[in-house]
């Protein structure tokens, strides 16, 4: 044929006898109408070429004929999805602009991961991602299972995967051993240290026999950067895991707890006696320029001291800090209730962690 083949891909598959999800049908043909005098004709060609190795359906054959004839050439048919006219089963096909996403190969459990389509479709993740992209997305995953007590991530490890937990649950456990939250069904982790090129921030435990997708970080960024409701979804879900681990400490902190900056960031502590309206002082120990003060009144900051910086500066200095102990001890002096906050807390908090970015940006480059 004088024409170029386009590819239709087999994204849905309801009991198909013939094919699987991911298998590809390659399309081109031409329909020509001609008037010749008082006769009027009608001209088609097209050449579908089936899977190798697979028999031909004549019914989907037919399908794809009457695309070409709608279209009048098979290298003028847009993006679109084809159904199957259907016999015990069905399919759907799609056909892609020459950009889209395409995973680097099949699969090998693409047509088990094909059989799921119904339950992704419900996942917070996946619901970023309009239907007709959504099986593109998918293919960029794979499907693994562990059995109960396996170890998914530890702590400290060179993250390599995005992970959706599909069936099962894990444990997100700390350095110190303690399960600091639970993950189920349509959960995700692993997304932080992809996102930020750093180390897995804490241990994956498997609670029961769980299955899991898994996607490698090349992939994982193609899908960023095509899908930016995707980078407002992980933006959501870094502030609702932290407002949970806030809560979780929040007890802890109101009766004085002591504590490490290593595993509670300076962001969150602060972010968690604001949110929980919290009155004390904050004393933050074993820093390499000495001891800092904090002091809160119903969860505003109205002291800061570390080093030679005081006030906003003081705030600023500290969150670059990620080792030193902490102590919040409830109460302040009297003639402290009259003070000034030193600032609106989340305008200085999104500004000192805009402060961090710009050092982490000059340290990469």
């Amino acid at each position: 044929m004088g024409f170029p083949r386009i590819l239709f891909r087999l994204i849905e598959n309801r009991r198909c006898p013939l094919y699987q999800y991911g298998d590809e049908f390659s399309v081109t043909g031409v329909a020509i109408s001609m008037n010749s005098g008082e006769e009027n004709s009608f001209i088609t060609t097209s050449v579908i070429h089936s899977p190798a190795k697979k028999k031909i359906c004549k019914i989907l054959t037919g399908d794809l004929t009457r695309i070409v004839i709608q279209y009048e050439r098979g290298d003028k048919i847009p993006v679109c999805l084809v159904s199957c006219s259907g016999c015990t089963g069905s399919i759907k096909l799609e056909h892609s602009s020459e950009h889209r996403l395409v995973a680097s190969e099949q699969p090998p459990n693409a047509n088990e991961i094909g059989s799921m389509m119904h339950l992704f479709s419900d996942f917070a993740f996946f619901k970023n991602i309009d239907n007709q992209s959504l099986d593109k997305v998918v293919r960029f995953f794979r499907l693994t299972s562990y059995k109960k007590d396996a170890i998914v991530l530890r702590k400290g490890d060179i993250g390599g995967n995005f992970y959706i937990i599909v069936t099962g649950s894990v444990n997100v456990i700390n350095e110190a051993g303690i399960t600091i939250s639970k993950l189920g069904k349509g959960d995700v982790f692993g997304e932080m240290s992809l996102i930020c090129n750093d180390k897995v921030s804490a241990t994956i435990q498997v609670r029961e026999d769980t299955s899991i997708l898994y996607i490698d970080q090349t992939n994982f960024k193609k899908i960023l950067d095509h899908f930016p409701s995707v980078q407002l979804y992980f933006s959501r879900l870094m502030a609702s895991r932290l407002n949970k681990a806030n809560m979780i400490r929040s007890e802890d902190l109101s009766s004085g707890m002591i504590g490490n900056l290593t595993e509670i960031p300076a962001e969150a502590l602060f972010q968690t006696l604001n949110m929980n309206n919290k009155t004390g002082i904050l004393t933050i120990s074993e820093l390499p320029r000495g001891t800092a003060r904090f002091s809160f009144r119903q969860g505003s900051l109205i002291k800061a001291k570390y080093d030679t910086f005081s006030g906003e500066a003081a705030f600023y200095e500290i969150l670059k800090e990620h080792q030193g102990r902490f102590c919040f001890t409830p109460g302040i002096p009297p003639g402290d209730f009259e003070i000034p906050e030193i600032g609106y807390f989340m305008k200085l908090l999104m500004e000192g962690m805009r402060r961090i970015d710009e050092i982490r940006s000059k340290v990469a480059n």
